[in-house]
Parts: structure tokens; C-alpha cells; sequence
């Protein structure tokens, strides 16, 4: 797995899902934003970290009785206690939440571990839980039905899909209060650097809006006049 720098991490930890979306757009990539997932806890600060993968297939009923789970080697229970401290477990729920992907124990065990931040596009149950755990997680919607019900847990740290958006292991992955957006690895820093310095301009255009000023010159900045006051209100505000 890629080393995500600590400067890198830091930088992701301040800007949002919105301008880093603006960001790969930029080069060509218009789906990283993993679709129809949504935060537990709005109010947990931003998550970073490496993506650590889980593929689920549909279930069938002759392979998934509930004794699968006593396995030590069960790709779920291996994946929950394998996924490095800093990391993001994203799973490939194949968008069904019909049956949950995980629940409040495997998602505690995360947190106690170190992970950043757990991803499915499908379902969790023990929600209201998961909601008040000290580690941000992601879904579609609650899901009271035990994983095995529709869901088998076949590969680890494989190339998956996660709402719509393909996921290699490695990939950082960012959620915010919208939502949850991929990078490439190797995108990482210059998109970290140019987020840091969007939101900078961002800021101050949202400044300049709420007194009053238009939109047009401004957003964007056609107007030598724009780049200067920017200049200034960086000086002002040591941004």
C-alpha cells in the first residue's frame, strides 16, 4: 500500500469533497465521488486515509450459514482485523442494503484499531451506534438484516467498485459531510496542494459575496481587481 506523506493528510483534512471533486475534474476524472453514500456522524472532521478493500458477492444460501462466521480466516473478520491504523475500509456492497455490510461491533473493532474511516455502499446495522462512535462512517441507509443474509464476503485488497467509482487498494479517500471522494495515489500531493489553495479562494470569494459584492469578475476571477483584493485578504487572514 501507498505511504499517504503526513503533510498530504493534513492538507485533505481541510478542504472539501466539493473542491476536490472540482479538482479531478480538472484532469479529466468525473467519477470519483462514490454515489448515494452518505455520513453516520456529519459532525466527525474530515476522513483521510488509504482505501483497504472488501468485495462482497451476492450471498447463496448453501455457503452462508451463519457457522461461516466462526472461521477465523472469514474474509470479513480477517479484513476488519487487517486493515492498517490510518486507513479507510471501503467495501463493495454491490449497492445493495438489503442486508447490512457490517455492524457496531466489526466498526468499533475498526476504530479501536486506528482505522480512519469505513465506507460501504450499502447498508450498516447497529446505525444508531456506529452514529456514536469516535470514527467516521459512510453508507446508504440503516440495515437490520445480518451481513450473510445477502452478502458474501469473498476477496480483501482487490480492485472494487464502491458506488459507481472504481477503487484501487491504496487509492486515498477523503469524506466530508457530503460524502465520500477517490483519488489516485499518485494525484494525491498536486491535489492536495491545489485543493488547499482553491479553498483559500473560495473563502474569500464567499467574503466578498456576503457583502454584497457580485459574482461577475469575481467567480471566477475576471477581473484584475478580483486578483488583487485576494492578494490582500491572504495577507490579512495569513492564508
Amino acid at each position: 500500500m501507498n505511504t499517504l506523506k503526513p503533510e498530504t493528510r493534513e492538507k485533505l483534512k481541510t478542504v472539501s469533497t466539493a473542491t476536490l471533486c472540482t479538482a479531478l475534474y480538472k484532469r479529466g476524472l468525473r467519477n470519483q465521488f462514490i454515489q448515494d453514500v452518505r455520513p453516520l456522524n456529519p459532525g466527525l472532521g474530515n476522513m483521510v486515509g488509504e482505501a483497504f478493500t472488501l468485495r462482497y458477492i451476492p450471498a447463496r444460501e448453501d455457503l452462508n450459514p451463519i457457522s461461516v462466521f466462526q472461521d477465523r480466516s472469514h474474509p470479513q473478520r480477517k479484513a476488519v482485523e487487517e486493515c492498517p491504523p490510518g486507513a479507510v475500509m471501503v467495501i463493495d456492497s454491490r449497492k445493495d442494503a438489503r442486508a447490512a455490510s457490517a455492524g457496531g461491533i466489526l466498526v468499533s473493532r475498526l476504530m479501536k484499531r486506528g482505522v480512519a474511516g469505513v465506507v460501504t455502499d450499502g447498508g450498516f446495522r447497529d446505525s444508531p451506534e456506529i452514529a456514536r462512535l469516535d470514527i467516521p462512517a459512510y453508507h446508504n441507509r440503516p440495515s437490520a438484516p445480518t451481513n450473510l443474509t445477502h452478502h458474501q464476503a469473498l476477496d480483501i485488497n482487490v480492485p472494487i467498485g464502491c458506488g459507481d467509482v472504481p477503487v484501487w487498494p491504496g487509492d486515498i479517500v477523503v469524506g466530508d459531510g457530503e460524502g465520500v471522494v477517490v483519488i489516485p495515489a499518485h494525484l494525491a500531493d498536486e491535489i492536495a496542494g491545489e485543493a488547499v489553495e482553491m479553498t483559500a479562494f473560495e473563502d474569500f470569494v464567499q467574503d466578498e459575496v456576503m457583502r454584497g459584492r457580485s459574482i461577475l469578475g469575481l467567480y471566477p476571477p475576471t477581473d484584475e481587481r478580483t486578483h488583487a483584493d485576494f492578494a490582500a485578504w491572504r495577507r490579512s487572514k495569513g492564508r
